[in-house]
């Protein structure tokens, strides 16, 4: 079990996108190597990162085109420039969005892919390294360029209404786009290729930085996506390709309506009989990409939750049986040497049977601050209530207010347990008093979220699940982390031998 257990350290939680740059979006380019250093600085071990796929509409990494492409808005344009591929003035002539801390997709959208194809009609596709790739990650790529190509093709609608012979995948429908679209499909090739060369540069800079990556595999995929229309017969769906039941979430404190998330179900009879080969697959692209793995919605693997497709929120689902032990040990089989660290959130009272299966799998589960201070001194996210040190601690996480805006309107008498628990007297204590108690936890992994690190509202909050339209667009921006901030993290990173 010992060799499953990450190393006590701590980190920081920070998505790609999230780094400064002058295009609009934070990509894998110099912002990203900087921060490996900023991490070193604070002495930190860990970056934790959101999904990195391609994303479509909602531009939500948890709803991605393809489970095993990287996403082109991340190629790092510099980068491009130095290969030769384009020319600084190019790059410039295009609008990336006014705000240094936020991100206009809409701006990108429009303009990253014509900049992409600028590159791609001055690249070699010739070049050995380009062949290479294709051949190394021809499972996946092929089905992901053609379906990107048709996509555009047929101005981004979703596969469920293109014509039945593609819908379908009539074999000599497909072999007549292939040729059709070869320049197309090719260059959403070109660009895979562009994205997994960069991620190799920063993987290896971490390394040598001794950085380890924490990657976020999504659990359910979109239904608009590659992987569901190359593999239809592993999900349930309609005859016409559109999900029977979709993924959702129940009631709860974070969300009174439940949470529809719209992915389609897993033929799970049907994954096990070829020992859920697609997850493998997906698993080992995770675990040469990143260090640790961090698997969403680990309770699903137990019993998972749906409502109908047309439902319009989360209220009145069924809940069925996941696929338990046989595909956590099939994930354990295709991460090999890869810690996993697993989601296993979402429920008042945990799902009988996840804390058994987590026991089983020896994998670290997560705790929130956050969620620790109802009324309850028993509450399991409170560090005295730790059984076991096999966790990661999180302030808060991605989906959550910031810090400073989860507390900004409770009262003194709400906040009077809090007050005594970390010892501290006034609201404007709390995100450090918080951070701290995370560092001092038996926790073997604390991580913090970057926004709280830097003390911002709920301006800076990276997802409100359930709403689409304001996620995903924090970054970094000018916001920057004083020298007395980056000393005080350093010592606690110290003090509390992280």
């Amino acid at each position: 079990m010992e060799t499953k257990r990450l190393t006590r350290g701590a980190g920081i939680l920070l998505a790609i996108t999230s780094l400064p740059s002058s295009y609009g979006i934070g990509t894998l380019g110099d912002a990203a190597f900087q921060f490996i250093d900023l991490l070193v600085d604070l002495k930190q071990r860990y970056w934790q990162i959101l999904p990195v796929g391609p994303t479509g509409f909602g531009n939500s990494p948890y709803q991605s085109y393809s489970a095993f492409a990287g996403n082109p808005y991340l190629i790092d344009l510099d980068h491009l420039m130095k290969q030769g591929l384009l020319k600084e003035e190019e790059i410039r002539s295009f609008h990336w969005g006014k705000d240094e801390n936020g991100i206009d997709y809409a701006m990108i959208y429009e303009n990253r892919s014509q900049v992409l194809k600028m590159a791609f009609a001055r690249f070699d596709r010739e070049e050995l390294g380009f062949l290479q790739f294709q051949e190394a990650e021809q499972e996946w790529l092929e089905d992901y360029g053609l379906y990107m190509a048709l996509k555009e093709q047929f101005g981004d609608r979703e596969w469920q209404s293109w014509e039945i012979p593609l819908r379908d995948r009539y074999p000599e429908a497909l072999e007549e786009y292939r040729q059709r679209l070869k320049n197309e499909i090719l260059f959403y090739k070109f660009c895979q290729y562009q994205f997994f060369k960069q991620w190799g540069f920063l993987k290896e800079y971490a390394q040598s930085r001794g950085i380890k990556l924490i990657g976020d595999m999504p659990f359910y995929i979109g239904a608009d996506s590659a992987d569901v229309w190359a593999n239809r017969e592993l999900f349930l769906l309609n005859e016409d390709g559109t999900p029977n039941g979709v993924a959702a979430a129940p009631p709860d404190a974070l969300a009174g309506e439940g949470q529809k998330w719209g992915c389609p179900i897993y033929h799970w009879q049907r994954m096990e009989q070829d020992d859920f080969l697609w997850w493998k697959k997906r698993v080992a692209k995770q675990a040469q990409m990143c260090d640790v793995i961090r698997l969403d919605h680990f309770n699903a693997i137990v019993k998972y939750y749906t409502v109908p497709g047309e439902a319009e929120n989360g209220k009145n689902g069924k809940w069925s049986k996941g696929p338990g032990r046989k595909f956590t040990d099939a994930v354990e089989k295709a991460a090999k040497d890869t810690k996993v660290i697993v989601e296993n959130l979402g429920m008042k009272q945990p799902l009988p049977g996840v804390r058994k299966l987590l026991a089983k799998t020896g994998w670290a589960g997560i705790k929130v601050l956050l969620f620790a201070f109802g009324d309850d001194t028993a509450n399991e996210h409170l560090p005295h209530n730790y059984t076991d040190s096999n966790l990661v601690v999180y302030a808060g996480t991605h989906d959550n207010d910031t810090i400073v805006g989860y507390f900004r309107d409770k009262t003194d008498y709400e906040l009077a347990y809090l007050y005594e628990y970390l010892n501290i007297k006034y609201k404007e204590e709390i995100p450090d008093a918080l951070i701290r108690a995370a560092y001092a936890s038996v926790a073997d992994v604390a991580v913090i979220q970057m926004q709280d690190l830097l003390k911002l509202g709920n301006e800076a909050r990276m997802n409100a699940p359930s709403t689409v339209g304001n996620n995903w667009r924090w970054r970094v921006g000018t916001d920057s982390l004083s020298e007395e901030r980056r000393a005080w993290i350093r010592t606690l990173a110290t003090v509390y031998r992280r």
